[in-house]
């Protein structure tokens, strides 16, 4: 399975069961170490992950060459105009300076509903500009429902398609959509494997939002007992098993938590290793 290191908690307060805050930037420096190190390679940000772009800026180890994935700005007015495919280039090579890159691995589009307005493949012709201009590697888009990739699909090639996947949320492969990107050679990025921490915690922890799902979770948190499987190790199973997946984007806001992560995965294939 391969991981990409998701960032947003390096520059927000982020994620249902996220009671630290945002991560302390020499704690930054020490996951992203740690992380190359143990063969991790993309790292997944965003402009509006407030400081997240300069925090990795500042610290990438020196001997590290992670792929990055961005994505553009929001635009919230009903259409888009020319004007708004140079915001595109403006904040794109913002966040190159921010990371201080010269180019990068993918740019995705964050908000799929951009794409949707009258105007919107000016942004579209602006990310294959600069990919052209070789700033960027691939080009694609940040979704969240299979109507959304349906109709994408009609109308644009993406090289990265990143979607949401979990337990609880596995319409991308029952409607056969996942095995389809994976067939037309699209790049697939999976997030929110542990639904933004909800999936790791007690029924009970959950949230007063959450209320109508707490008995489904009590189910779910039985199941696993009687497997004798750790809701953490549950979740990066399931991502585990679908073999279509390119990279599985996690959440990090610690090292400690990242060893975890490691010593289950490596669990899968070989009991007996562990990560020190």
């Amino acid at each position: 399975m391969n991981i990409g290191l998701g960032t947003v908690q390096f520059g927000q307060n982020y994620g249902v069961s996220n009671k630290q805050g945002i991560t302390p930037e020499e704690e930054v420096a020490r996951i992203l170490a740690f992380a190359w190190e143990n063969g991790i390679t993309l790292l997944d940000t965003a402009k509006m992950y407030a400081e997240s772009e300069e925090v990795i800026g500042r610290n990438v180890p020196m001997d590290a060459s992670f792929n990055i994935v961005t994505k553009t700005p929001v635009f919230h007015g009903a259409t888009i105009y020319k004007r708004d495919a140079d915001t595109v280039k403006d904040s794109f090579f913002s966040s190159l300076y921010k990371l201080r890159k010269p180019n990068i691995y993918g740019l995705l589009i964050h908000h799929v509903d951009d794409l949707f307005k009258n105007g919107g493949e000016y942004l579209w012709d602006s990310m294959q500009d600069l990919k052209m201009m070789g700033f960027v590697q691939k080009i694609g888009i940040s979704l969240y429902s299979p109507h959304e990739l349906k109709s994408i699909l009609s109308k644009y090639v993406p090289d990265i398609v990143q979607i949401p996947l979990n337990v609880l949320d596995q319409r991308m492969i029952h409607n056969g959509l996942l095995q389809n990107l994976h067939r037309l050679g699209i790049e697939i990025h999976c997030r929110s494997v542990f639904l933004q921490g909800l999936l790791l915690m007690s029924p009970e922890e959950l949230p007063e939002y959450f209320h109508s799902i707490r008995n489904l979770m009590r189910q779910y948190r039985e199941a696993l007992r009687n497997q004798n499987i750790s809701p953490l190790g549950a979740a990066l199973l399931f991502a585990h098993q679908q073999t279509d997946i390119d990279y599985v984007i996690l959440g990090i806001n610690s090292q400690r938590h990242l060893k975890e992560i490691l010593n289950e995965i490596i669990y899968f294939e070989n009991p007996d290793l562990n990560i020190l």
